[in-house]
């Protein structure tokens, strides 16, 4: 057995050794252990490297807030995850772990150099260095910098883990399951609520755990603990251990993240890793407990210094000494119980270091007891040693400071400044927290949500306080439930209460320049990096967070915060709620990624939506992409062409014949109502009073601000109806965007607004034969007279009823027919066949992409950014200037929006026939010095299609009236000369549009 572990101490099964290794050698623990109770067993306690000064750090905690102890760990082939707390990472036979920060080894770190040049890396460092000269910064600073920065490696390979999540309603959820949230659980459940009680550790107890002396209604905690879970379970209380409450959201959710696999060695077939729940509790009992703060002196950081409750937990729990030398420095009553329980596990407790001058009595009978030396009005000064703590020089505390020093040899530290309650996930809720002068901390105060908070969340210490008040606060929340719940008082024996100040900053008899007395483990921030923000002009805690990274990043302030503000108000001169405290954002504690994702990675990342035709295409080779969420065919490929083959093909086959397209995905709206001709002038630039019924008109939408939104053709069915298609990608955008404004600024207006994208199957015929193909097969007379372009009918297609749309975009004779979707195979299928004695062609996105370029029909979100005016895409013409308002009119007004030199969209023809890139930068002067003033963007860009060169759309500043110059695009290996022309590169005067007249029998002969 180790020389650390305690015979008959601790819950760790060593009838069932585990081996794992460390840094490549190899460790024993017992069946419970975790990666840092087995390496504190055989004496081990440095276990890593600071981030900033690579300093030796080892555990100072036993629990999820472990600042210091994160370590790499394999699982597997292809399971690496960097930051794993060896203070919560169980252990299993052939388990993989290593020590993160350092280079070349962790007992030799040539990183240490930082610590020796700690002075230039004071708070704000990163903002006032590497600034000059810049050449330098690019070539050296930052190279370096990116190298250096980060805590563990980033995991290289990709995760062959699976992630699940579940949904979960009930009618009280207890986060904690510690005394509080036990007794909290047996009181709402014994009315029959439903109650699902969840702990972050692997098994329920809390503190009971590292307690098992104490006696409750006249049972040892462990038993009695025992006793608890099996009637939680014979009532039905859903206990969830390794579950961590990892956010709390308005409307009484929360977020909750189970580990399922990462302790056990074999993974069983198909289970997750672990799975995210979303919870839905009529009310919530927060039972986190408390943190215990630690004291900032200098050197307080070496392996061997750890929280006084986790040497006691070590101890208790996992049956460990944390050192056979130890001493205790603390300004709380429960160090004391500490040193008590490691003193009777054969530890020589060379002194408890009080900073208080009166101490219960009580106390100091039980310390002398066991012969342990007392030093009241004392504190922590330094520590020494390189790998590990070797002594600590303590002082007695005077009136004016610290007096003469003594060392004290010892070979752990264990401290304490007092308990923080635990109110990350209360901050979660908006909560309102109200500070103690007494304890010298924040507690919480009214919260939004339905949710209570018990035991030492709210600042009550003591097994006997937690139990009871627990059970009180279920039946308030059982109450509220119109429930009573109830359960008896708990009867308590042995329980160790306490009380003591919060220390602050422990004086020092150190030069500020020299002390290094950190605050923030995790970001190696000192008493003096917040001192100095503070000397810099930071006035607000949030300011003072990130100019010293305080509480910042993983660790949320669970360890820092309370010291970082006590000092900061110090500085500041002002108290602690004038200060304030620094928001708790979730997660709680670090969650992977696949957690999130869950089951939305490879085939399962978005939900693909596929339109009735889809089958088809994939019987005839169609290649696919997707397009806001639907797949859709991109081209249909012949044997031996590439998609630039096969393109040219389409569009030659669709500009001479006709061409066939699946238009299903255009998001297709219904607006129907009195009011909805005057709803469609508010919200589109386009007047619509004067729209006939059976017209169609392009329209416009626009943001507040002026810029393009969306578009699409719509049709007036009926005086009290509108077709409104949209973009495939924009089709939830609009009818969000309509049903806000319908609802919080036009309530007055009765209009009803309906989805009805997947309602219809959508089949573009597009191509100088589009009307020859379809005639045979409609009621419709397709003449221009009859049916002119941009006209709209409700009628029947090969038998199937219909709405019919005469509209193009690809600027031939073209028709959208919309049919049930379920006729939508149907359809095509006739087409297709009657197609074929005029070589009908199935063509995909990408020669609709190119016909309409040769066009200049715009494509939104690719030929506009976010920032193109109507104007700027010169279509003035769809916008309404007698109209007396619409979405988007004022800020057409807007002085930048109408001023000269905005980029506007223009056609782009290469010197040298060459294709641009999409997003390639445009410049005036190809001469100028690097870095070059950039006018513009390509936005579009395509091979030869039926024009026989390449073209392009792009974005130009001024570029309307520059019609004919020359603009030159940078790249790589050359830079390309373009000349600007207008957007229309194929039939300007829209002849091919038109429907020919028939021809007379006179003429046919």
């Amino acid at each position: 057995m180790s020389f650390y572990r305690v015979p008959g101490k601790g819950r760790v099964d060593l009838s069932r050794p585990v081996t794992f290794t460390f840094d490549g050698k190899t460790c024993a623990g017992g069946r419970g252990d975790t990666v840092a109770s087995a390496l504190l067993a055989q004496g081990t306690h440095l276990m890593g490297r600071s981030f900033k000064y690579h300093r030796p750090r080892g555990a100072v905690a036993a629990g999820s807030e472990e600042p210091n102890a994160l370590i790499g760990t394999r699982r597997g082939p292809g399971r690496f995850e960097p930051n794993t707390r060896a203070t919560v990472q169980e252990i299993y036979e052939g388990l993989q772990t290593r020590s993160q920060n350092t280079c070349p080894s962790l007992k030799f770190d040539v990183g240490a150099v930082n610590d020796a040049a700690y002075m230039l890396f004071s708070a704000g460092f990163y903002y006032k260095t590497f600034m000059w000269p810049r050449s330098f910064w690019d070539k050296v600073y930052e190279p370096f910098v990116r190298a250096a920065a980060g805590l563990g490696v980033c995991p290289s390979e990709e995760d062959p883990d699976h992630y699940a999540s579940r949904n979960l309603h009930c009618d009280v959820l207890v986060v904690g399951a510690g005394p509080t949230g036990i007794a909290a659980a047996r009181a709402a459940s014994a009315d029959g609520l439903c109650v699902v009680l969840v702990d972050e550790h692997s098994e329920a107890g809390g503190t009971l755990l590292s307690e098992p002396q104490a006696v409750i209604d006249g049972v040892p905690a462990w038993d009695w603990l025992a006793r608890e879970l099996a009637a939680l379970k014979d009532t039905g209380v859903k206990v969830m251990t390794r579950t961590t409450a990892i956010a709390y959201y308005h409307q009484n959710m929360v977020g909750l993240c189970e580990k399922l696999t990462d302790h056990l060695a074999q993974l069983p077939d198909d289970t997750p890793r672990e799975r995210l729940w979303r919870v839905r509790a009529g009310q919530v009992v927060l039972a986190q407990g408390a943190l215990e703060k630690p004291l900032v002196f200098h050197g307080n950081d070496r392996p061997g210094i750890m929280l006084a409750g986790s040497a006691q937990t070590y101890l208790n729990r996992y049956g460990v000494l944390v050192g056979r030398r130890p001493v205790v420095v603390t300004s709380h009553d429960s160090a004391w119980f500490a040193a008590f329980d490691l003193a009777d596990a054969g530890a020589q407790v060379q002194a408890i270091v009080d900073l208080r001058a009166d101490v219960p009595e009580a106390l100091m009978q039980q310390a002398r007891a066991r012969g342990i030396p007392l030093k009241l009005s004392h504190t922590a000064t330094a520590t020494r040693g390189r790998l590990r703590v070797k002594s600590i020089r303590v002082n007695p505390v005077t009136g004016t400071g610290v007096g003469s020093p003594e060392v004290i040899a010892c070979d752990a530290v264990l401290m304490s400044g007092g308990w923080t309650p635990s109110l990350h996930l209360f901050s979660h809720t908006r909560g309102k927290l109200a500070w103690d002068d007494d304890r010298t901390t924040f507690l919480p105060g009214e919260t939004p949500e339905a949710c209570v908070i018990a035991g030492a969340s709210r600042g009550l210490w003591g097994i006997k306080a937690a139990l009871n008040d627990g059970a009180a606060k279920a039946r308030e929340a059982a109450a509220a439930l119109g429930r009573a719940g109830s359960a008896p008082p708990y009867a308590v024996a042995q329980d160790r209460t306490g009380s003591g100040v919060s220390a602050r900053e422990l004086p020092t008899d150190l030069s500020p320049g020299r002390a290094k007395a950190f605050v923030d483990f995790q970001n190696d921030v000192t008493a003096k990096d917040l001192r100095l923000a503070v000397r810099e002009g930071m006035r607000s805690i949030e300011h003072v967070k990130r100019y010293t990274t305080n509480g910042m990043a993983t660790d949320q302030g669970k360890m820092s915060n309370i010291n970082g503000l006590n000092i900061a108000a110090d500085a500041l001169g002002r108290k602690q709620p004038q200060v304030g405290l620094t928001t708790f954002r979730p997660p709680y504690t670090p969650t992977t990624f696949g957690a999130f994702a869950g089951y939305h990675r490879g085939a399962h990342f978005e939900v693909t939506r596929k339109t009735r035709i889809d089958a088809w295409a994939e019987s005839h080779g169609a290649v696919f992409e997707p397009v806001g969420q639907w797949r859709r065919a991109r081209y249909f490929p012949q044997t031996g062409e590439t998609m630039d083959d096969a393109v040219r093909r389409e569009c030659a086959a669709t500009r001479a014949g006709v061409g066939i397209f699946d238009a299903s995905t255009l998001g297709k709206i219904e607006v129907v109502g009195p009011d909805a001709v005057e709803f469609m002038n508010r919200m589109y630039t386009n007047p619509w009073n004067r729209l006939g019924v059976g017209r169609c008109r392009y329209g416009l939408l626009l943001g507040e601000d002026g810029y393009i939104r969306d578009d699409g053709v719509i049709g007036r069915m009926g005086q009290d109806r509108f077709h409104v298609t949209t973009t495939t990608g924009g089709a939830a955008h609009v009818l969000n965007m309509m049903e806000d404004y319908l609802q919080t600024e036009w309530p007055d207006l009765n209009v009803w607004l309906t989805s009805t994208t997947e309602q219809w199957s959508t089949i573009a015929l597009n191509g100088p034969d589009a009307a020859k193909l379809l005639q045979p097969l409609t009621d419709v007379t397709l003449t221009e007279d009859a049916f002119p372009h941009m006209s709209c009918t409700t009628c029947t297609v090969a038998g199937m009823p219909a709405r019919l749309f005469r509209v193009s975009f690809t600027g031939e004779i073209g028709f959208e027919i919309n049919v049930p979707a379920p006729m939508g195979r149907a359809l095509w299928d006739t087409l297709w066949r009657a197609g074929q004695p005029l070589g009908i062609t199935a063509y995909g996105t990408e020669t609709m992409h190119v016909l309409r370029a040769e066009k200049g029909y715009i494509i939104v979100g690719q030929d506009t950014d976010g920032t193109v005016t109507p104007h700027d895409a010169g279509m003035g013409w769809a916008v309404g200037a007698q109209k007396p308002d619409f979405v988007g009119k004022r800020g057409l007004a807007r002085p930048d929006l109408v001023a000269e030199g905005r980029k506007q969209l223009v056609g782009l023809l290469t010197d040298d026939g060459s294709k641009l890139e999409e997003g390639a930068q445009i410049v005036f002067d190809p001469a100028q010095a690097i870095p070059m003033t950039m006018v513009g963007h390509v936005t579009s860009s395509y091979d030869t299609g039926t024009t026989g060169a390449s073209i392009a759309l792009a974005l130009v500043a001024g570029g309307h009236a520059r019609l004919g110059e020359t603009v030159h695009i940078p790249m790589p290996d050359r830079t390309i000369a373009a000349r600007i022309v207008p957007t229309v590169f194929v039939d300007p005067d829209n002849a091919r549009i038109r429907i020919p007249a028939p021809e007379t029998e006179g003429a046919a002969a």
